[in-house]
C-alpha cells in the first residue's frame, strides 16, 4: 500500500516553529520583533527602522519576512487615529503565535494539564497520585475516542491498531518505532526529566494515558506496559503475555 506523502499536521506544526526561529536568527530583524513586542500598540516601517538604526527600506524587507513567518500581522492604518490626507502608512503588531523548538520533542504542557485537572477533580476517596491516573486514563480515553469517531477505521487487531495509534504517538513526541508487526517502542519520553523526577507517578499517568487511548480507540490485543529501557520511554505497547500465550497456544 502507497504512503500517504501529505505530511501530518503535528510535522507542518513542527516545521513552522523550526521556520520561525530560522527567522528570527537574523540580529535586526529579531531586534525589530523584540521592539514591536514590547510596543503593546501598531508599529510603522519608520518606527521599527529607527529601532535597529537600519533603512525604511531595510526594514520592509525584514517586517515583510516576519509576516511571511506568522509572527507579526499587518495592516494599514493611521497611528494615534488621527486621519490625514494620502494613503495611510502600514502599521505592524505580533500575532498570538507562539513558537517551541526542543530536540527531543518535550511535552510538558500536557503532564501540567492533567496535574491540574486531577487537582479540580480530585474526590474523597482518591489520593492526588490516584487522581492523577485517573485523569491521564480519561484524557487518553476521550483522545481515543475522538480519533475513532474520525477515522471509522472498523475493527483494529493488533497490526492495524497499533498503525493507527502512530499518528498520536508521533504528534506527542514519543518516536514510535516499529519493532514487530505487533510492538512498537518509544524512543523518546515527552515528559523528561520530569519523569526522573517523580518516575513512580509520571509513569504511571503516562501508562494510563497510553492504555486510555488505545481503550478509546477500541484497538484489540494490544497493550501499554511497563517496560522501562534507558533514554527512552518507560511504556511499550504490544501484546500481553496473556495474549501471546494464547496465540502460542493457537499455532500449536
Amino acid at each position: 500500500m502507497a504512503s500517504d506523502p501529505t505530511p501530518p499536521p503535528q510535522a507542518d506544526a513542527a516545521n513552522t516553529a523550526i521556520d520561525s526561529v530560522s527567522v528570527l536568527s537574523e540580529d535586526s530583524r529579531r531586534r525589530m520583533f523584540t521592539f514591536i513586542r514590547r510596543a503593546r500598540r501598531a508599529v510603522t516601517r519608520d518606527e521599527a527602522a529607527a529601532s535597529v538604526g537600519i533603512s525604511r527600506k531595510l526594514a520592509a524587507f525584514h517586517l515583510d519576512k516576519l509576516v511571511d513567518a506568522g509572527l507579526l500581522r499587518a495592516r494599514y492604518e493611521t497611528p494615534g487615529g488621527i486621519r490625514k490626507v494620502g494613503r495611510q502608512p502600514k502599521v505592524y503588531e505580533p500575532t498570538d503565535a507562539q513558537i517551541t523548538v526542543s530536540i527531543p520533542d518535550r511535552r510538558h504542557e500536557l503532564l501540567a494539564d492533567l496535574l491540574l485537572d486531577a487537582v479540580l477533580t480530585e474526590s474523597s476517596d482518591e489520593n492526588a497520585a490516584q487522581a492523577a491516573v485517573r485523569t491521564a486514563e480519561q484524557r487518553g480515553r476521550q483522545m481515543g475516542g475522538a480519533a475513532r469517531d474520525e477515522a471509522r477505521p472498523g475493527r483494529l487487531g493488533p497490526e492495524r491498531g497499533l498503525t493507527a495509534c502512530e499518528r498520536l504517538l508521533d504528534q506527542y513526541g514519543y518516536e514510535p518505532v516499529r519493532e514487530t508487526p505487533t510492538q512498537l517502542r518509544l524512543r523518546n519520553c515527552p515528559f523528561h526529566p520530569l519523569a526522573a523526577k517523580a518516575p513512580d507517578l509520571v509513569c504511571g499517568m503516562n501508562q494510563a494515558f497510553l492504555s486510555g487511548y488505545l481503550n478509546g480507540l477500541q484497538v484489540n490485543g494490544i497493550h501499554a506496559v511497563l517496560a522501562p529501557e534507558p533514554g527512552e520511554c518507560c511504556v511499550r505497547l504490544g501484546p500481553s503475555d496473556t495474549d501471546r500465550d494464547d496465540q502460542m497456544t493457537q499455532d500449536r
